[in-house]
């Protein structure tokens, strides 16, 4: 039998809630209990703002680095844009996916890195929601760790933020960007999207400015230095021809020179050969429309010029003459949606030790770009690749990288902010899985959300956790696997109920407590129960207890000698207004085992509040429950004392005990058939509940089988007793009716059974009950059996 592996477990604070991260059972929520709460938020430094961005930027990928490009043709919008942000308004600049965006903010941020007093942050807005991008730059600005406010409090901490908000690839517009603008009045944004971007509304007071493409001069030199030699006549008047097609696109020309460098390398010049010739392999022919090598030539080589088609497309001609580990990354990342793994993920994935270089040979061709802390196939790179058969097999790289982030991520050595920096390829990765054509990928998915899941939870990046719970959910629907459903649905409640949404909260938690009461899983049903509990708590405007109330004294299973001694008005809790999902904690109140009977909550007879008339409907049934089992209590021990003790008094200074020396009256066996067992006790009744008689004066009729009278089972040396009490008890109590006797002489003064106060004028027994016996056997909180009151309350 193997150990199980160790799992994480994190504790973090969200707003008023105490999370405790479980990835066993779910996640366990509570209310932060007092000392717990997080400290006020403290701003960063300048040097840990640096620190922070620097640690944000992708990763410098390995081999020979990359010429250092100009930035060609932006002066005028580089200066606009840091004029306007100077003077505190917020830009929104517009330009085609490669027309080179992404520089020129990096540009204006430089320019601007001492304008605010909160510096300038970087951010990226690629699948970001208007939530995200504000807890992102609360992150940014204040230390945060295991903390994330609620919605009051994030508004209130990122109101006061004074800062050059820097966000690339936006997505949002309308009111989405309206209530990013809103929240932050005291920052100034440089925004960057796409032309097919939703517009910002009429009201948001932005500034427009478009990005084009460069001049036709401007491209050719940016071409030279890709190159890093002058452009032959040829060359010149193929970039030409470049530029009009491309509309003179900076990424074009990148990759373009690209093509002109794997051509002189090719041609095997002198000029153009790198220093870094052990990360260059030969050529590869891997198409047919690959140029095949030819004698004819000083160097042995013929190769041509690309054509216009390639130049305007390149990725597949790139591709082919990359390294194999290269090829294989570019195959990943068409399965994932353009999503490139880090640089440390890809000698498992390709299964070659040196593929980590492949990163370097992608970023050489102009095939990736930089976006957030991570790199994506560059625009229109996914579908040429598409097209020339790189997603044949995409399920099936999907499916490989899955069961790699599943392991990868669920090791302890891994923390979540590393997962975190992978979620957009976790989340990638599923996508293809979800639908199960085939067996065994709905499973891998489940097995990759439960893995990441709780990284995210821990991580504070919300949502990627939603989205992988979601996408869970609906894995484990399609596999069958109820248990892993029930963890994401419980899941999914716990982030309803941080963010305030009660319903959604209450269903998914419902839903999750069905599913593991089907599969029988009781820890997770408690979790799911005190989840519920909190839900119900905020529902009815009740702060919530993240401590099980204790019961009141007298509650619990009266069973041994002790008696409670708490007085009558012992205040109850009063209940939930629904009752049904009231959580009692299994560590707080044990079921009682077999032999002890358990009474109802006491229902006090005087100074009760009025708790409505469902409690009265409670309070009703469980008095008559109560009285039926007191009536044979009362009956069994009026039977099971000495021979010389009355059968029909009840006696408030000894209670059934193996103590007493006395034989005990089985709770199960006839009177008639067999003698009593000395090894069986009596149990006795619950201390919580109200002591009230039976109405009758024989409690237990039904009892008898013949229904006469006991004074003709008596013996000769009946004890005298007092006025109103039966004069002729029981000489043997197990061959005796239980029906009490009724003296011909001496009727009772009452129809009403005897006070249990009355005591006999002398014990029957002739020796008093020894101290350790236990005080009384009907006992409780109850008035009607104290000693102020002679008749007992008749239910």
């Amino acid at each position: 039998m193997t150990t199980p592996p160790p799992v994480r477990t994190v504790q973090l604070i969200s707003g008023e809630y105490l999370l405790t991260v479980n990835p066993v059972d779910g996640s366990e929520i509570e209310l932060c209990p007092p000392g717990r709460g997080p400290d006020a938020p403290t701003r960063r430094t300048a040097a840990e703002r640096a620190d922070l961005q620097r640690a944000g930027r992708p990763s410098v990928p390995p081999g020979p680095a990359a010429p250092p490009l100009p930035l060609l043709e932006r002066s005028a919008e580089r200066e606009r844009l840091a004029g306007l942000l100077g003077r505190g308004r917020s830009v929104r600049l517009t330009g085609a996916p490669g027309s080179g965006r992404t520089a020129l903010l990096e540009a204006v941020a430089a320019d601007c890195a001492d304008l605010a007093p909160d510096g300038v942050v970087r951010l990226s807005g690629h699948r970001r929601t208007t939530t995200e991008l504000l807890y992102e730059l609360y992150a940014a600005v204040h230390h945060s760790a295991r903390c994330r406010p609620d919605r009051a409090g994030l508004l209130e901490l990122v109101h006061g933020i004074g800062a050059v908000v820097v966000l690339d690839d936006l997505e949002l517009g309308g009111e989405a960007l309206d209530e990013l603008l809103a929240a932050t009045p005291e920052c100034a944004y440089l925004l960057a999207a796409a032309p097919d971007t939703d517009p910002p509304s009429a009201d948001a007071g932005l500034e427009e400015v478009a990005l084009g493409g460069l001049g036709r001069g401007s491209s050719l030199e940016l071409l030279e230095r890709v190159v890093e030699r002058p452009l032959t006549d040829e060359e010149a008047n193929w970039a030409g021809d470049l530029w009009f097609e491309s509309e003179g696109l900076p990424v074009r020309f990148v990759q373009a020179g690209a093509l002109l460098r794997q051509r002189d390398q090719l041609r095997g010049s002198s000029e153009a050969s790198d220093e870094f010739e052990p990360f260059v392999r030969p050529f590869e022919r891997v198409s047919d429309d690959t140029p095949t090598l030819t004698a004819g030539t000083p160097d042995g080589y013929d190769i041509p010029l690309p054509t216009l088609g390639e130049g305007a497309a390149p990725a597949v001609l790139l591709a082919s003459r990359l390294s194999e580990a290269a090829r294989a990354t570019l195959r990943f990342a068409v399965a994932l949606g353009g999503e490139v793994p880090h640089q440390a993920h890809l000698p498992a994935l390709v299964g070659d030790t040196h593929a980590d270089a492949a990163l370097g040979e992608l970023m050489s061709c102009g095939l990736l770009t930089p976006v957030g802390a991570r790199y994506r196939l560059a625009p229109g790179v996914v579908t040429q690749l598409e097209a020339k058969g790189y997603a044949d097999d995409a399920v099936a790289h999907a499916h490989t990288a899955a069961q790699h982030y599943a392991w990868w991520a669920a090791h302890p050595s891994v923390t979540p902010e590393r997962v975190t920096a992978e979620a957009d390829a976790i989340l990638a990765a599923m996508g293809p899985l979800v639908p199960g054509q085939e067996s065994g990928h709905p499973s891998a998915a489940v097995l990759l959300a439960r893995s990441a899941a709780p990284a995210f939870l821990a991580g504070l990046h919300w949502g990627a956790w939603e989205r992988v719970l979601r996408s869970g959910s609906e894995a484990a629907r399609i596999a069958g696997e109820v248990a892993e459903e029930a963890y994401f649905h419980h899941e999914l409640g716990v982030l309803a109920l941080c963010v305030g949404n009660l319903d959604r909260a209450r269903a998914e938690l419902e839903a999750s407590i069905g599913m593991r009461g089907a599969v029988a899983d009781k820890v997770g049903t408690v979790a799911g129960r005190r989840a519920l509990a909190l839900v119900t708590d905020r529902e009815t405007g009740r702060p919530g207890t993240s401590m099980p109330l204790a019961l009141p004294p007298g509650a619990g299973p009266g069973f041994g000698p002790e008696v409670s001694s708490a007085p009558a008005s012992a205040p109850v809790p009063a209940s939930f207004p629904d009752e049904n999902v009231t959580l009692v904690t299994r560590h707080e109140s044990p079921a009682p085992g077999p032999g002890r009977s358990t009474a109802p909550v006491p229902v006090a007879h005087r100074r009760r509040p009025a708790f409505g008339a469902r409690r009265n409907l409670v309070a009703a049934g469980a008095g008559a429950v109560l009285a039926a089992v007191l009536g044979t209590v009362v009956t069994l021990g009026a039977t099971s004392g000495s021979d010389n003790a009355p059968a029909d008094e009840v006696r408030t200074g000894q209670s059934p005990d193996a103590d007493n020396g006395e034989g005990d009256l089985p709770a199960d066996q006839p009177v008639d058939e067999a003698p009593p067992n000395p090894d069986v006790q009596l149990p006795a009744p619950s201390t919580s509940g109200s002591a009230v008689p039976s109405d009758s004066a024989s409690p237990s009729d039904s009892a008898s089988p013949s229904g006469t009278p006991s004074d003709s089972a008596s013996s000769p040396d009946d004890t005298p007793s007092k006025p109103g009490s039966p004069s002729t008890p029981p000489s043997k109590p197990p061959t005796s009716s239980s029906k009490p006797p009724t003296s011909p002489s001496t009727p009772p003064s009452s129809p009403s059974s005897p006070s249990p106060s009355d005591d006999p004028t002398e014990d029957p027994t002739g020796t008093p009950p020894p101290p350790s016996s236990p005080q009384t056997t009907v006992s409780g909180p109850n008035p009607s059996l104290s000693e102020t009151s002679p008749e007992p309350t008749v239910a």
